[in-house]
Formats: C-alpha cells, sequence, structure tokens
C-alpha cells in the first residue's frame, strides 16, 4: 500500500505544481472558455488542464516504474493505456482551442479505444451465471462502447467548478480500493494495471482540484475529462472483463456479480447525467450531443445551493452509490448495507438543506 500511497501523492504534487504553468500556456494558446449562456463561470478561463494531468502522469510513471511492487503493473497493457490516453489529450487539447464538431470527437474516442484493443485490452467475459465467455467481436464492440460512454459521462459531469475531479477522485478511489484487494492480497495479476491507474487518477485528482475549486483559475476542459473518462474506462475494462469473477468468488472476495457492478456503482452520476440529457434532448427533437442548462448540477444551482454546496452533493450522491458497493469486497453484506443507509441520510439531509458555505 505504501507504493500506491507514494504514487498518489507524486501525481497529486506534480499536477498541482505543473497547472499553473499550463495555465499560462493556455492563455497564450487561445484555449480560453469564453462566457456562453449556459455557463455558470463569469469570466473566461483557461482549458487544457487534461494536459497537466497527462504530464503529471506522464513523470510519475517514469518515476514509480521502479518501485518493486508498483513496478510489477508495467507491461504491455499499460503502455496501451498510456498510448491511448496519450491520443485523447491531443484530440482533447484540439477541442479546447478549436471546437472540433460532436461527430469528430466521437471518431476519435473511437479511434482511441482502437488503441486499446490493439494491446489487448477489451471484455473477455462478463460474470453472468458464474462466467459468460464473449466472442471476440462482441467483446471489442462492448469495449469501444463502454470507452465512448465513460468517456462522455465524465464530459457530461464536467459543468461546474470541482466536479468532475471530485465525483472522478471518488470513482477512483472506489475502483482502486477493490482492484488492490485483488492485485497485492489475493494476487491477481491482471488487477495490477488498474490498481496503479486508479492510484494515479485519485493523484491527478486531488493535484488539480485546488486549481479547479469555485472560483476556477483553469478548467479540466475536454482533454481532461476525456483523459479522465478513458483512464477510468481502461480500468473498468481491465479489471471487469479480464479477472474471473469465479476465481474471484473462489477466493471468498465478495459476490460474482461484484465486478459487474463495481463500474456502473462509480460512474452512476454521471452516467445517469448523461442518459438523462440524451433523453431529454432527443424527445425535444435535438441533437443528443446539443449543450443546455439543465444537467444535475444546474438544477440543484435552481434550487438555491451555492456552487460548493453543489458540487459537495454531487460528491455524497456518488460516495452513497460507490462506496457500499466496494465495501461489499471487504465486508459481509449487512455491513455494506449499514455504510449505504448512512451515507444516504446523510446525502438526504445535504440535499435537503440549502444554506450557503462560507
Amino acid at each position: 500500500m505504501r507504493e500506491y500511497l507514494v504514487t498518489t501523492l507524486l501525481a497529486a504534487a506534480l499536477c498541482y505544481l505543473i497547472t499553473p504553468f499550463v495555465k499560462k500556456l493556455a492563455e497564450r494558446s487561445g484555449a480560453v472558455a469564453q462566457i456562453r449562456s449556459r455557463d455558470v463561470h463569469t469570466t473566461p478561463t483557461a482549458r487544457w488542464g487534461g494536459l497537466a494531468m497527462w504530464i503529471a502522469m506522464a513523470i510519475t510513471f517514469v518515476i514509480v516504474n521502479h518501485l518493486s511492487l508498483v513496478g510489477e503493473a508495467f507491461g504491455h497493457e499499460l503502455q496501451g493505456i498510456f498510448l491511448a490516453s496519450t491520443f485523447v489529450i491531443v484530440l482533447g487539447m484540439a477541442d479546447d482551442r478549436f471546437q472540433l464538431d460532436a461527430l469528430t470527437k466521437l471518431a476519435g474516442q473511437a479511434l482511441a479505444a482502437g488503441i486499446l484493443l490493439l494491446y489487448g485490452i477489451q471484455i473477455l467475459w462478463l460474470p453472468i451465471n458464474g462466467v459468460l465467455t464473449l466472442p471476440s467481436s462482441i467483446g471489442q464492440f462492448l469495449t469501444v462502447l463502454i470507452v465512448l460512454v465513460t468517456i462522455n459521462a465524465v464530459n457530461f459531469i464536467d459543468g461546474l467548478d470541482g466536479l468532475a475531479a471530485g465525483i472522478v477522485a471518488i470513482s477512483g478511489a472506489s475502483f482502486f480500493a477493490f482492484a488492490y484487494l485483488l492485485a497485492v492480497v489475493y494476487g491477481f495479476s491482471r488487477a495490477g494495471s488498474p490498481s496503479l491507474v486508479t492510484a494515479v487518477i485519485i493523484g491527478v485528482c486531488i493535484g488539480f482540484l485546488p486549481h479547479n475549486s469555485h472560483p476556477a483559475r483553469i478548467f479540466m476542459g475536454d482533454s481532461g475529462s476525456m483523459f479522465l473518462g478513458l483512464l477510468l474506462a481502461a480500468a473498468s475494462i481491465t479489471l471487469t472483463g479480464q479477472v474471473d469473477a469465479n476465481a474471484i468468488t473462489a477466493e471468498g472476495n465478495g459476490p460474482a456479480l461484484l465486478p459487474l457492478l463495481l463500474p456502473f456503482a462509480v460512474l452512476a452520476i454521471p452516467l445517469v447525467d448523461l442518459v438523462l440529457a440524451v433523453l431529454r434532448r432527443s424527445f425535444a427533437g435535438r441533437s443528443p450531443f446539443a449543450p443546455d442548462k439543465e444537467h444535475l448540477h444546474h438544477r440543484l444551482l435552481s434550487a438555491g445551493h451555492s456552487h460548493e454546496r453543489t458540487a459537495l452533493i454531487m460528491y455524497s450522491w456518488t460516495g452513497t452509490i460507490a462506496i457500499p458497493v466496494t465495501v461489499a469486497a471487504f465486508t459481509p453484506l449487512w455491513i455494506a448495507g449499514l455504510v449505504a443507509f448512512s451515507l444516504a441520510v446523510f446525502s438526504f439531509l445535504l440535499t435537503r438543506s440549502t444554506k450557503k458555505i462560507s
């Protein structure tokens, strides 16, 4: 655990230190978010926060590669994840600067998923009725679909200062807890890469948040949301579709369906926001990618919550769903249920109050 903690802290420190330099670069390059009707920020703000995250990740990988435990995660899969994340960073930076159309971004995201496939990162089976082995074509299709949905779910939730970074940090922590249990405690080698990737995700989000919290000095932009979404998707695919659920159950490590439930649990709030947005826009006769001001965070703001409390409420919603599912891997189900109930009560009380946070 110490090496993973070092990895997270190193990624956090690097992202925190690098972000101000990236902010200046974005401003000089014209990658700045101007004021639009659907936005909640009131001053033009630099984008390209994802570039700071990527640089922090790259340097972290170079440094921790030589650690004894973390170093075991370096291999063919991690190389594919790094190359795919690099591709989406370039794509996102181009979008932050030149505002690419939705189809171009979608095609680029699919190409990033293709890079993962080239490096053998794909859904091989699903833990349904034991283990359901998937035909290669179906596994590849599901892999691309998961990448596209996860990237766009994170992108849709990135509409408020500190919101996406905080939610992804909580999601990454839940993923890490389960992946670490499999990789280190139970010795599942394929869980090593998601353990390292999620440790880095937590770190870069923590390091970025001080610059991105309200009022934000820099936005992660599409470069950041696509980067984080790609990393979460890759960790999910490696953890869920390539680790034998029967072997997990044989070790007494949680319910057999836990690997399948975990990705949906940790990304529940972004996924709900994505689905609602697609349905809302489709029923209104608009493109599913047409922007609006009716996301979950917009509704909370309209209800009288401050920026800070709105972000905190959505953090609590994420934790209420993700944490109990992860706890189920470590403890009896009744304990996970008690945790879920406690978090649900906290979220309810927090949502009911509209008192401003000073």
